[in-house]
């Protein structure tokens, strides 16, 4: 399943940072979220992504891992579901797109509740349906 396309302004960026796109998608797989965030580390590597770049500063590319069914982790290498994916507008509001009724894992409320609550992040434009 797939999300819209969503223009949103930077959060948490430097301070001439241009606006994103964003987007989320789900996929099945079958392996380890180890494994899938290494597959997801190749796709940006592939496209141009520096390994090692500042915290919160614009990338060429940047594929979150949001959640992995009901896994809860919090170490070093990965922590799930994203630490900040509930404070977020960018990431619910795609993710409401495709999951609205999703609880995520630690979470009493739904996708879409969550959304509901939080306060206004800046401009977020539905782009495209499909891509």
């Amino acid at each position: 399943m797939q999300s819209a396309v969503y223009e949103t302004s930077p959060v948490d960026c430097e301070l001439d940072a241009r606006n994103f796109y964003n987007a989320v998608i789900e996929v099945g797989f079958e392996r380890s979220a180890d494994a899938f965030l290494e597959e997801l580390q190749k796709i940006e590597q592939a496209l141009g992504r520096e390994r090692n770049h500042e915290r919160n500063v614009s990338r060429s590319i940047d594929l979150d891992l949001l959640y992995f069914g009901s896994e809860r982790r919090g170490d070093a290498l990965l922590q799930l579901p994203h630490p900040r994916i509930t404070e977020r507008k960018f990431v619910l509001q795609p993710l409401c797109d495709i999951a609205p009724d999703l609880r995520l894992p630690g979470q009493t409320k739904n996708v879409g509740e969550l959304l509901a609550q939080l306060q206004d992040q800046g401009k977020i434009t539905r782009l495209t349906e499909n891509w």
